[in-house]
């Protein structure tokens, strides 16, 4: 079956007792056992759930994995994989990564023992100097966040594997819709559930696939003994997201091309970080990598300083001033002081997080609408 058909049908059979099409949320947190030291399919929700189960089915198969696990958050998953580490092991991680993965590398698992080191992937001679004898991970974003740099997956996971490292993608940008890192070599697919997979804003959640059934038992093991589960409710809505993913998706990505394209002709924009612009230094790696669009995100340096940013996405009124990305409706924001202010600010300044970058995530509003205001947001910050 092609994408958006299995988006629908894989992991939501009809309830075979009522002949519901929609499957029922199944909210127990226990289940009664055969016997004593006999377990059943499901014996206790943090273990395991009826509805997770079947979300989790649907995501392994849309990034074409042998398995999926659904987390509480996005973070939980990140968190989950890093689990797999020991005091004294390294993990590379691309310079262009979300700024909670930012404080959890260096703020939280180094507590650990663990050593990160930060690199820009999308030069991979470069990126491979990085690694280190006790490189066990390697960590990449694509489109990253919130430059929207394209990092080359297959080479990242030839470089992995060369090192006897794990290659671990965050696919929150650009979904299975337009990128399978699986298929590419990865071993490991991470995403915030929260942004497209959902689609709605109106869940919180995290997912990991990966390509082979042992890695995916050792993060199952992880799972369990630590807890961070997608509760019921969440993993209902999360289904419901994923059914019409490839729509959202498509559409938005359109009408992001389209006002990456006109922002460019704008003079008080310096810079228009879209990789569907000819001009990006990854259009090239994107047009392969990427499936027949290149996502909905895109990033733009403006002429001034951290102020003009400020006022700018404070004065838009469509593009709501939110953290947060993926959903129907439109966001804008600062990343120097919003979704990466958790970067120490040499960090930011090395790897190329202007104070004058502001984020769109691009919704399924009308293109002329947005375009409108924007140019209201623009001219109300810089007459």
């Amino acid at each position: 079956m092609k994408f958006s058909t299995r988006a629908i049908h894989v992991g939501a059979a009809r309830d075979p007792q009522t002949g519901a099409v929609v499957p029922p949320i199944a909210v127990a947190s226990t289940y009664v056992q055969p016997g004593a030291g006999q377990w059943g399919t499901f014996d206790y929700a943090r273990s395991g759930n009826p509805t997770r189960h079947q979300v989790e089915t649907t995501l392994a198969s849309l990034e074409a994995g042998c398995g999926g696990l659904a987390f509480a958050s996005g973070m939980a998953a990140i968190h989950c994989v890093t689990m797999l580490l020991q005091s004294g092991d390294h993990i590379l991680a691309g310079a262009d990564i979300y700024g909670g993965t930012y404080r959890l590398f260096h703020k939280i698992i180094n507590r650990a023992g663990i050593n990160v080191s930060l690199a820009d992937s999308t030069d991979i001679d470069s990126f491979a100097a990085h690694i280190t004898p006790r490189t066990r991970l390697i960590w990449i974003e694509t489109p990253g966040n919130p430059r929207m740099s394209i990092t080359d997956i297959a080479a990242c996971a030839e470089l992995a594997h060369r090192h006897g490292a794990l290659l671990g993608v965050d696919n929150t940008f650009a979904t299975p819709a337009l990128t399978r890192p699986l298929e590419l070599g990865a071993d490991i697919v991470m995403h915030s559930a929260t942004k497209y997979l959902g689609g709605h804003s109106d869940l919180l959640g995290g997912a990991l696939v990966v390509r082979e059934r042992d890695l995916q038992q050792q993060l199952y093991f992880i799972q369990n003994a630590t807890g961070a589960v997608l509760a019921p409710f969440d993993a209902f809505l999360l289904s419901r997201g994923l059914k019409t993913l490839d729509l959202r998706v498509r559409a938005q990505s359109a009408t992001a091309l389209q006002l990456a394209q006109w922002l460019t002709t704008d003079p008080r924009v310096t810079r228009v970080l879209y990789p569907g612009l000819p001009q990006h230094p990854g259009h090239a790696l994107a047009s392969r990598q990427m499936d027949r669009a290149f996502g909905a995100m895109l990033s733009v340096e403006l002429q001034g300083d951290f102020s003009v940013a400020k006022r700018v996405v404070e004065a838009t009124r469509l593009f709501q001033l939110a953290v947060s990305l993926g959903a129907v409706e439109s966001l804008i924001e600062q990343p120097a002081a919003m979704s990466h202010a958790s970067y120490d600010a040499a960090d930011r300044a090395r790897h190329g997080i202007a104070d004058t970058l502001i984020r769109l995530s691009v919704g399924l509003e009308d293109v002329t609408d947005l375009q409108q205001d924007i140019a209201q947001a623009l001219q109300a910050a810089t007459s």
